[in-house]
């Protein structure tokens, strides 16, 4: 734990003052933003939100950007109603509310995800994307589900999948430098790990200066020095989704 008054220091970052141009939905038993590019495709990305849960403005900004380069994105709430973690709660808490949303456990909810992907909306080839906890949360669907083709873990906390490294799909993990939820040696460690253990396309990039949730958590137009690798983060997510989807 980087502080033990604070085990996941999150700040919200820089909410994003954004309405979104999808819309949202039922699928099965739980909710979800969608948004469709205009032109078909049968290519979809899920979005697996942070602790703040599936209506941050700050996802719904990246899963408009995917759609915008031609995916269908749907970012459902993993958290099955239960409240999303909120600024202003007490830290001293997290402990005891992030047991109650544990991402190795979202496989129903996936399932139910890619039923509606395949069957609402024709996609045949699906990939994932997660931030923070969500990053995480893909950590072990690419180790669990044999349905999807890729995945894309940003800063998603190591340390829930220590020994677990034999992946079934190509997975990019982005990092940031100076990230006080995930210290530099848990990378170094990961990358080892996966290096022995790892028969598919991987890749571990750390992001120079960045701390946790750079890529979707800062605004590159009022965050000047950060702006090269927020935009480089958020290219080489679209580029690694295009290469494998």
């Amino acid at each position: 734990m980087a502080n033990e008054s604070r085990p996941c220091p999150c700040d919200i970052g820089d909410r994003f003052d954004y309405g979104g141009r999808g819309q949202e939905v039922q699928v099965g038993h739980i909710k979800a933003y969608v948004c469709k590019p205009s032109a078909s495709t049968d290519k979809a990305v899920i979005v697996i939100h942070d602790i703040f849960g599936w209506q941050l403005p700050n996802t719904r900004y990246i899963a408009d950007m995917l759609t915008t380069n031609g995916y269908i994105a749907i970012c459902p709430d993993f958290f099955v109603g239960q409240e999303a973690w909120k600024p202003s709660n007490d830290w001293a808490s997290f402990d005891d509310w992030v047991k109650t949303r544990d991402a190795g456990k979202i496989d129903k909810e996936v399932d139910v995800v890619l039923k509606y992907l395949k069957d609402q909306c024709g996609a045949k080839k699906i990939g994932v994307i997660g931030f923070c906890w969500g990053g995480a949360a893909v950590q072990h669907l690419m180790l669990k589900n044999p349905h999807l083709k890729t995945g894309v873990s940003i800063y998603g906390v190591i340390r829930r999948f220590e020994d677990k490294h034999s992946l079934l799909h190509p997975t990019f993990f982005i990092f940031g430098e100076k990230d006080d939820i995930i210290p530099l040696e848990q990378v170094t460690l990961l990358e080892q790990k996966l290096k022995q253990n790892c028969k598919v396309d991987y890749e571990v990039k750390i992001y120079p200066g960045q701390t946790h949730g750079f890529v979707h958590r800062k605004r590159e137009d009022i965050n000047p020095q950060d702006k090269p690798y927020i935009e480089e983060g958020r290219k080489d997510m679209i580029n690694w989704l295009n290469k494998y989807l």
